[in-house]
């Protein structure tokens, strides 16, 4: 999320179309597409945020800029050359981030939550401990995990939590 995504598709020689065809999970369908022979690019129903990376006829990659998860997706390109038709479909898989939050509880407990990530974070902890997660759904597709640390001896004074997701991982102590 956030982040430019490029998506490449093969440079033929005597190209005389190149179509990217874009079927998102949420929303309607979008077209760009370029004809060599009038040097003319059209787009359908996209964005401002998805565009030619360069020029189509030297190059015909597609830039998502600000990727989000409404781009989830296929993503197909269709080149048109003298030698024959081709084609490279990529689905693509955002990935959300979770905010690290690490606090304790009314009854000294220590908590650990990783915020609306997708996909859904693992939690653990540097002390052993038989926490089972709890994880809560939100209607974007991301997830929020919550675990709670309950210290079963009184000399256990700070502990890290560790959240463990594909975009990074990330650790958080704190002494309750």
């Amino acid at each position: 999320v956030g982040n430019s995504s490029v998506l490449t598709c093969p440079p033929k020689p005597n190209t005389t179309m190149v179509t990217w065809k874009i079927n998102p999970n949420v929303g309607g369908p979008c077209t760009l597409g370029y004809r060599a022979d009038q040097n003319k690019t059209d787009r359908t129903n996209c964005t401002d945020s998805m565009n030619w990376k360069f020029r189509p006829d030297q190059d015909p990659a597609l830039e998502i800029r600000q990727v989000e998860i409404a781009h989830e997706g296929n993503y197909t390109c269709e080149v048109v050359a003298t030698e024959g038709n081709f084609h490279r479909t990529y689905h693509l898989t955002v990935l959300v981030p979770p905010r690290l939050t690490l606090y304790c509880d009314d009854h000294g407990n220590l908590v650990c939550e990783a915020a609306a990530g997708k996909p859904a974070a693992q939690i653990s902890w540097v002390l052993e401990n038989n926490s089972t997660p709890k994880e809560e759904s939100h209607d974007n597709g991301t997830v929020t995990v919550h675990s709670k640390f309950t210290a079963h001896s009184t000399n256990v004074t700070n502990t890290t939590c560790i959240v463990s997701h594909p975009a990074g991982n990330q650790s958080k102590s704190i002494a309750c």
